[in-house]
């Protein structure tokens, strides 16, 4: 007997049209916000390491820092490098180099930061640096140690709840979904709640060591490949599926 006739739970083309226009509004917001979201991991992650696109060396600095450079330096290079001309971040990065001096801090820093930076970072806001003047600065010169635990444990607590609440939605739209295989579709739903395991207690662990970068790498890859696999799915069968075997596709 093939295990479609055990259970009662509908398929795509047995639910009203109400429900399907319902869960078709919901995949087009979450994909629209998903797309967004990996354009913010581009722009926040991508160029730490000097190079252009994400790396896992790009994560690595993020998170665990880099004994090369500063903070302000990591983040010229990395999520603030849309910020300014190419020919502004030389300037810093090569005070920066220097000897740091108040006087050219003054006289070539100031001007740049209080046109490019300050209307964010002007001490308004507790949780990023506040760049008005040379002792405010001189905090985010020193090496860069990565994100901050106090961040970690804010982004880890929104993480954990936002995305285990769009995978539940995500999952129980996909639970319509025809899959010859109950067990391959239940391995499809598991996934991308262990892909946000993986990765929220790997932003933890690589500040302890380096290769848990690595596995944020994957988990984060891994996370987008299950969402789009169920969106497509999903998507499609709400609209077009064409149930190959007329009694395998009636709810008994």
């Amino acid at each position: 007997m093939n295990s479609y006739a055990q259970y009662s739970y509908p398929l795509f083309n047995q639910l009203p049209a109400s429900l399907k226009v319902l869960y078709t509004m919901v995949l087009l917001i979450f994909g629209l916000g998903y797309i967004f979201a990996m354009v913010q991991v581009y722009e926040v992650h991508a160029g730490r390491d000097g190079k252009p696109g994400v790396s896992v060396q790009d994560i690595q600095i993020a998170y665990r820092g880099s004994n090369s450079g500063t903070r302000l330096e990591s983040a010229i290079n990395g999520p603030m490098s849309s910020m300014l001309p190419a020919s502004e971040s030389a300037t810093i990065v090569s005070w920066l180099h220097t000897d740091m001096s108040e006087e050219a801090f003054n006289k070539e820093i100031l001007p740049i930061l209080e046109t490019r930076c300050t209307a964010c970072h002007d001490g308004s806001n507790p949780h990023i640096p506040n760049l008005t003047s040379f002792e405010n600065v001189k905090t985010v010169t020193v090496v860069d140690t990565g994100v901050s635990v106090g961040t970690l444990v804010r982004v880890s607590h929104i993480h954990l709840f936002g995305l285990a609440f769009i995978f539940a939605f995500m999952g129980l739209i996909f639970s319509h979904a025809y899959v010859r295989r109950i067990w391959l579709k239940n391995v499809i739903i598991i996934l991308p709640f262990a892909a946000i395991f993986l990765d929220v207690m790997s932003w933890w662990l690589t500040k302890v060591a380096e290769p848990f970068g690595y596995i944020i790498f994957a988990s984060g890859a891994l996370m987008g490949v299950s969402f789009a696999f169920q969106w497509c799915v999903s998507m499609y069968q709400l609209w077009f599926f064409k149930c190959p075997d007329d009694e395998v596709c009636v709810v008994p």
